[in-house]
């Protein structure tokens, strides 16, 4: 931290007052702010040369071409010290993590932020279309190998690690299709490898800037939009996700882009499950493991409804065993009283009770005024702000929520004289979108609220 210190004292002329350690991610790199004098600067120690030396081009030239990316004000003789601009705190991801905390959504606000997030992105892989990728690490494309590197993390670090069967000869000759066909596409482009929203710094203004491309390289622009788009985390309603897929591809003026964007969206999604598998299952990090059943679920969005036109027998045979996993057990103490609280649709027939208790609670919600019906509902769920609002103004809903609770209530207040351990409470409706998920929510947090003692889990089986 010295020599950052010094860094910051050699650009800004005045002392650094404060050095503070930040979060680092995934990744070995470790992050400090750097404060004095009404300055503040982002100090990084990384020891990847290679890695830093592909950061240090590919910010220069992005710089000279305009593009909003952090200004590199000093690099250290050792090239493994760095000082970059501070861009606050605020990324795109956070920004949506707290709205869906406060009972919000995706809104107005969030769309306007992800189009110039795709608008940038469109700028960005034109601009860095003519670096020089003999920099680029740890391949200047992002051609066979890189993907069968991919393909191969998935392959050990999630599907041998989540133990599910396949028949590896089978399975190779299928990267290998998959492969090809992608190289098909129009490779010429700089391929951000990580373009998510943790990655979009959002400043007060709403204007975005860029960080951590250092693994770019020459590749497909389809790449980077699944990345933004399908991030497992962000979870975006799947109805938004296809305008905005419009809108850059539109934009982006390929009459053969959609040809070529769910092949790779499912190389993408592959990919971060072999992140996730890695540490989540290998390293023991539970937050990674958090996440795959957004990844499943993408999975499965993209495999029920895009067909690619290359068969891929084995892992359409994979895919199938992946898309009816259950999420992982969840590492709750084991002497208190859990409350599973779900939601799910009739469609799909009746939850399955994994507790191996019985018993508990299914309510019916589908006499209930349903959102589904209206169209500006039907992009969001019962998470959303404005489906929660449309409920909450509706009596009928205030008086069936009063009742679940003193019916709920009862319950628990036996379950924990008698030192039971588990009470299952799920609510269905048609869809399993808008009342089901909206009332399990409300139940959730007024068992938290009331119940300070007890475990909850909540799990909505159509959208997880």
């Amino acid at each position: 931290m010295e020599l950052l210190k010094q860094l910051f004292s050699d650009h800004f002329s005045l002392p650094c007052d404060e050095c503070l350690a930040l979060g680092g991610g995934g990744s070995s790199r470790r992050y400090y702010r750097l404060v004095g004098g009404g300055h503040s600067a982002i100090g990084t120690i990384a020891d990847d040369l290679r890695e830093n030396e592909a950061f240090f081009a590919y910010t220069n030239h992005f710089h000279v071409k305009g593009m909003p990316v952090p200004e590199l004000y000093e690099v250290a003789p050792d090239r493994r010290h760095y000082l970059q601009q501070d861009l606050g705190d605020r990324t795109l991801y956070g920004i949506l993590y707290d709205k869906r905390r406060q009972g919000g959504g995706f809104d107005a606000e969030m769309i306007n932020l992800y189009k110039q997030a795709l608008v940038d992105l469109d700028a960005l892989q034109r601009a860095g279309a003519d670096i020089d990728f003999r920099v680029a690490f740890p391949r200047a494309d992002f051609d066979r190998r890189s993907m069968l590197w991919d393909l191969n993390y998935f392959k050990y670090f999630f599907l041998k690690l989540a133990n599910i069967s396949f028949d590896e000869e089978y399975l190779e000759n299928d990267f290998n299709r998959l492969v090809d066909f992608l190289l098909e596409a129009d490779c010429n482009y700089f391929l951000y490898r990580d373009f998510q929203g943790r990655n979009i710094m959002v400043n007060d203004d709403k204007s975005l800037y860029y960080i951590d491309y250092q693994g770019g390289r020459r590749g497909a622009a389809q790449y980077d939009v699944a990345s933004l788009l399908y991030s497992a985390k962000s979870n975006l309603p799947e109805a938004i996700r296809q305008d905005l897929l419009h809108h850059f591809s539109t934009r982006h003026g390929d009459p053969y882009f959609m040809d070529y964007f769910w092949g790779y969206l499912l190389l993408r999604i592959m990919q971060t499950l072999g992140a996730y598998g890695y540490r989540g299952y290998f390293e023991r990090k539970p937050y990674f493991l958090e996440s795959v059943p957004f990844a499943v679920n993408n999975l499965r969005i993209v495999v029920e409804n895009h067909p690619l036109p290359v068969r891929l027998p084995e892992l359409e045979r994979v895919w199938s065993k992946i898309t009816i996993l259950r999420p992982p057990e969840s590492n709750l103490p084991t002497d208190r009283l859990t409350v599973s609280v779900g939601s799910f649709s009739y469609k799909r027939g009746l939850p399955e009770d994994t507790s191996g208790n019985g018993g508990g609670f299914i309510f019916d919600c589908r006499a209930l005024p349903n959102p589904g019906r209206y169209e500006q509902y039907k992009a969001y769920t019962g998470k959303d702000r404005p489906v929660i609002e449309f409920l909450q103004g509706e009596p009928a809903v205030e008086s069936f929520l009063k009742n679940v609770e003193n019916i709920v209530g009862q319950s628990i207040d036996k379950y924990l004289e008698r030192n039971f351990t588990h009470l299952s409470v799920n609510f269905g409706c048609t869809g399993g979108q808008h009342r089901s998920v909206f009332f399990a929510e409300q139940l959730a947090r007024w068992i938290e609220q009331t119940y300070p003692q007890v475990n909850v889990v909540v799990h909505h089986r159509e959208q997880d």
